[in-house]
């Protein structure tokens, strides 16, 4: 009787024991913090775009900025320039070679516009970079386009992929 007792409590002891305790799920999401969308801007809140393996966020536009100031230097919009936040990101398995000079601004009147190298430069933006398996890079894009016209498209191409090595068709980002 005592040998059978102590099996049951035996038993009772690591069955309480080996009970599974309750745990809070893995975030399924990098928690970001929230950052002020700058005076001159405005936040977009539109779904991300992929071209090939690359995938595009768009975060902030401005439009009919007169002039961009650089740490040296002021330097006037023949037109108006026009700036585009976004978050590129490589979604594929291997390394892209991004070009930022190959994103065009598509105006209001169906115009493809490149980016204004200038006020790149003086900005201090990326013209060219590798975009490793699963990395995220955060730029801005300067254009300079006519006064009466509006910014309508980001026409973006991620760059050359396993499968479609010449990268030659963009995908059309509304704004």
């Amino acid at each position: 009787m005592k040998l059978r007792l102590l099996a049951v409590v035996v038993l009772l002891s690591v069955a309480g024991c080996s009970a599974e305790q309750p745990s809070s799920p893995a975030p399924t999401t990098y928690e970001l913090p929230p950052r002020q969308v700058r005076p001159d801007e405005t936040a977009l809140k539109l779904p991300p775009a992929k071209n090939g393996d690359t995938e595009f966020a768009l975060l902030g536009l401005a439009a009919g900025l007169p002039s961009i100031t650089g740490s040296h230097t002021e330097f006037p919009a023949k037109g108006q320039f026009v700036r585009l936040r976004l978050v590129v990101t490589n979604t594929g398995t291997s390394s892209v070679l991004f070009d930022t000079g190959r994103q065009l601004l598509v105006d209001d009147q169906g115009v493809a516009h490149p980016p204004e190298q200038q006020a790149m430069v003086i900005k201090r933006q990326p013209r060219q970079f590798d975009l490793g398996h699963g990395v995220r890079v955060e730029f801005d894009l300067y254009w300079d386009i006519p006064r009466d016209r509006k910014p309508a498209a980001l026409r973006a191409f991620g760059g050359p992929t396993i499968t479609d090595m010449k990268n030659a068709t963009g995908t059309d980002i509304k704004l």
